[in-house]
């Protein structure tokens, strides 16, 4: 396991105790140079990175697993990375902070960061109708209803995984939006949750007809340059052509298996077509508690995770239903209650990865982990985190 922590921690646990500060010009000082460590919640993160480090390491050596890689930061620090296991069962090569992973579903708060972008700016405008800007997209009744926020907040109306079984069997894009025609609403746009990936992936179209610019281009130039996401990238051939990646990992017959990368999901880029190391994620996560306003304005951070549509399965999801008290989605996040906390929260799975992000505004911290192989383990993994940091709070 490899290990790297924020210097920024070290020097303000040394400088904490100096005794010769008075209380209350100790504790602005204390507090303005050591956020990571003092906030109003009162945990004290970088005490949280390290037992939940030595717990994750200890859980994965008892587990059969491939490659593994946890993040946990705050907003002014990446306060631990630990990384463990191979980026192909039984090779040499090391999973390591630079290891590109697929992020799956994850990618839907990339789009949803990108899209509140171009809103702010007034490119965009979350009541514009996707079928102005998709004029293939029909379903029956009145498509124009369907709006961006309707997509981001995945709350269209149609019957959920629409037509994911012909993104799986590789049917093209074009074919799958004719499908959608065949449908028929479920409940009025906004009213009810119905989560969406090739529905969702009409705002790739949307974005590129706003911008003149493709989905990919903007996602670098606007988010994974600004924030030095060196191993991210959109799409198939940029993650297969990198030497370092994590390979996707199966069980068959009791044994893991590396399997190629399917290529299916990534024509559905803003669903699930990122790609990013878990030093990527970490960056990602300081992004949404605010570390680049230039990038993401504080507004924007809250629009996307408001709860607006209630997702009462989500109350019942093992390793999670002990803990949530409310659950919700936003806009390309998850919103989680758990008594009186509120975390935004974001899961995915493609075949031979999972990968699981969530961050707390109130406590000033979050969590990444990212598999090369489909465990169900990663829920354990996560909820660990959650319970630590609530128990760590005085």
């Amino acid at each position: 396991m490899h290990l790297r922590k924020g210097l920024k921690l070290d020097f303000c646990r040394s400088f904490a105790p100096y005794w010769a500060l008075k209380w209350a010009l100790k504790w602005a000082l204390y507090g303005a140079l050591c956020p990571a460590v003092l906030f109003a919640g009162g945990l004290d993160s970088g005490r949280l990175a390290r037992d939940y480090g030595n717990w994750f390491h200890q859980q994965v050596a008892r587990e059969d697993i491939v490659g593994a890689a946890f993040a946990v930061v705050s907003r002014e620090d990446i306060l631990l990375i630990g990384t463990a296991g191979h980026a192909t069962v039984g090779g040499s090569e090391a999973i390591t902070e630079n290891s590109p992973f697929r992020v799956a579903s994850v990618s839907k708060t990339f789009a949803a960061g990108l899209t509140g972008m171009l809103v702010r700016e007034g490119r965009l405008d979350w009541e514009d109708s996707v079928n102005d800007f998709v004029p293939a997209f029909r379903i029956k009744g009145d498509t124009s209803l369907i709006t961006v926020r309707h997509v981001l907040g995945q709350s269209s109306g149609l019957v959920p995984h629409a037509y994911d079984n012909l993104m799986e069997d590789g049917v093209a894009v074009e074919e799958i939006i004719r499908q959608l025609g065949k449908l028929s609403y479920i409940c009025t746009p906004g009213d009810c949750y119905t989560y969406q990936n090739s529905v969702f992936s009409l705002l790739e179209p949307v974005i590129e007809q706003a911008t003149d610019s493709s989905y990919a281009e903007l996602m670098s130039v606007r988010i994974f340059e600004p924030l030095d996401m060196r191993s991210a990238s959109v799409g198939y051939e940029s993650f297969v052509q990198n030497p370092e990646r994590a390979r996707p990992h199966v069980k068959s017959r009791g044994q893991w298996k590396a399997v190629d990368v399917k290529p299916n999901y990534y024509r559905l880029a803003p669903a699930a077509g990122v790609n990013a190391s878990i030093l990527d994620m970490a960056k990602w996560l300081q992004a949404m508690l605010g570390s680049h306003p230039s990038v993401f304005e504080d507004e924007l951070l809250t629009e996307l995770t408001t709860p607006r549509v209630h997702t009462q399965r989500e109350m019942y999801r093992r390793e999670w239903r002990n803990l949530l008290t409310n659950a919700h989605y936003g806009l390309g996040w998850r919103v989680y209650q758990l008594d009186n906390h509120t975390i935004a929260y974001h899961s995915g799975w493609v075949s031979g990865y999972r990968a699981d992000v969530a961050w707390s505004e109130q406590l000033d911290v979050g969590i990444a982990i990212l598999l090369n192989f489909e465990s169900k383990m990663i829920d354990g993994l996560t909820t660990e985190f959650w319970k630590m940091a609530f128990a760590d709070r005085p």
